[in-house]
């Protein structure tokens, strides 16, 4: 995941963050990860919980791969497709899913509605 940091850990102590207005640094997605229209992405690490990183990310719309690390997300805004190369695979996520990606895994992001997720990694 790539984009910009804010460092602390907002779950040191019991605390509320609006995951949904969460102001968020986008950077323009490298172009050996981008594969249609201009995609930015933006991520803030929030700490950690069990010993587990947490944080949001977002995606603007385009297309864009990656490879996955083991994480657990829940979709809280926007629509995307993503692919996966190994599979031919191809699920649809919107708000309200929640998904499971595995270390490894080589991913193409199809965004269509800018995407904000917060992910358990």
């Amino acid at each position: 995941m790539s984009g910009g940091h804010a460092g602390g850990d907002r779950f040191a102590t019991t605390g509320r963050v609006e995951a949904l207005g969460l102001p968020l640094e986008h950077e323009e997605v490298p172009d050996a990860q981008r594969v249609a229209g201009a995609p930015r992405t933006g991520l803030v690490e929030l700490g950690t919980f069990g010993g587990v990183e947490v944080g949001i990310w977002e995606m603007t719309t385009g297309t864009m791969r990656d490879v996955e690390s083991d994480e657990l997300f829940v979709v809280i805004a926007g629509r995307a497709s993503i692919a996966f190369a190994a599979t031919g695979d191809v699920i649809d996520i919107g708000p309200g899913d929640v998904v499971r990606l595995t270390a490894g895994d080589e991913t193409v992001w199809t965004v269509t509605e800018t995407l904000r997720k917060v992910w358990l990694a």
